[in-house]
C-alpha cells in the first residue's frame, strides 16, 4: 500500500535547517504550516484550522533548499505523509511528518529566478538525464513556437 501523499501550497515558519548524516548524505528539516484562510459573508478574511508539520528532503533536494528557501516564504510541496515514532525517556512519542519529494517557492506574490542544476545525479539518486548544452541567454533553453501548426 502506498503512502498518501500531500500537495499544497503552505508557509516556511523557521530557516531550513541543513545537516549530513555519517555516510554524509544531506538532509534538510522544514518546518511548514498549512492553513484554511477564507473570506467570511462581510468579506473579511477568516482564519481557519492549521496543519503544521515537519518536512524533510533528502540529497540534493536538501541542499537546493537550504540555499533557496527561508522563514516566512509561501511555498508549493509535495511529498508523502509518514509517521515518525520514537521512544524518549521511557515514553512512546508519534508525528506526523512529510517526505518531501518536490519543493519551490510560490510565485502568487513573489518572483523567482531559476537556475538549472549541474549535478549528476537526481535526488532520488538515479542519474540525471542528459540534455543538450543551454544557451547562456535562454534560462528556459525553450525553442521559438513553429510558425504554423504542424498538422
Amino acid at each position: 500500500m502506498s503512502l498518501p501523499t500531500l500537495t499544497g501550497v503552505g508557509r516556511i515558519v523557521a530557516d531550513p535547517e541543513l545537516s549530513f548524516t555519517q555516510s554524509g548524505k544531506a538532509v534538510a528539516r522544514i518546518r511548514l504550516a498549512f492553513n484554511s484562510r477564507r473570506k467570511n459573508d462581510r468579506g473579511e478574511w477568516v482564519d481557519g484550522d492549521t496543519f503544521w508539520v515537519r518536512g524533510t528532503a533528502w540529497e540534493r533536494l536538501a541542499e537546493h533548499v537550504a540555499e533557496t528557501l527561508a522563514k516566512g516564504m509561501e511555498v508549493l510541496v509535495s511529498g508523502e505523509v509518514r509517521t515518525e515514532s520514537w521512544e524518549k525517556d521511557g515514553q512512546k512519542h508519534q508525528a506526523t511528518t512529510l517526505l518531501i519529494r518536490s519543493i519551490g517557492p510560490s510565485l502568487a506574490y513573489a518572483t523567482a529566478t531559476v537556475t538549472r542544476s549541474t549535478g549528476t545525479t537526481t535526488n532520488a539518486g538515479h542519474p540525471a538525464p542528459t540534455r543538450p548544452a543551454t544557451p547562456a541567454d535562454d534560462p528556459w533553453a525553450t525553442e521559438p513556437a513553429p510558425a504554423e501548426p504542424p498538422f
